[in-house]
């Protein structure tokens, strides 16, 4: 998958800095990214590819592919915040999947450090799912 598909699924390459108030969110919001462009679309890259790599315990596909990763953000400082959401409320592996996703993020070079975020706005459904997904679980 190229940068650009991974961005239009949710990964982005911009500073997290402005999530916070104050003119200092503003400052960093005017500031150049610190990581070069190619750097950035080989992090994306490979942050995807790591959370590929990431499976379900019940479910034969992984979470990307499931669309259970909502967001990733990586900042200047090569932090990674990644906002992902899990099939329901009662998923049996919640305690166990959000840290595979942390390991497997924090393994790409370059990546200093990750931080996963349980969401359940909006709710997953399986509309979410990309079509590599929906063939491996013949839900067509």
């Amino acid at each position: 998958m190229s940068a650009d598909e991974a961005k239009a699924a949710g990964t982005e390459g911009a500073s997290l800095a402005g999530a916070g108030a104050g003119g200092a969110a503003a400052d960093a919001a005017e500031r150049p990214p610190t990581i070069p462009a190619d750097e950035l679309a080989r992090l994306t890259d490979e942050i995807v590819a790591a959370l590929k790599t990431v499976y379900d315990p019940e479910i034969p596909a992984d979470l990307y592919e499931l669309g259970l990763i909502y967001k990733v953000g990586i900042d200047d400082d090569r932090m990674v915040t990644i906002d992902m959401t899990l099939t329901t409320p009662n998923c049996p592996s919640a305690a166990e999947l959000p840290g595979e996703v942390r390991n497997a993020v924090v393994g790409v070079s370059g990546v200093r450090e990750a931080k996963v975020n349980i969401v359940w706005d909006p709710p997953w459904d399986p509309s979410r799912m990309s079509d590599e997904a929906r063939t491996v679980l013949d839900m067509w």
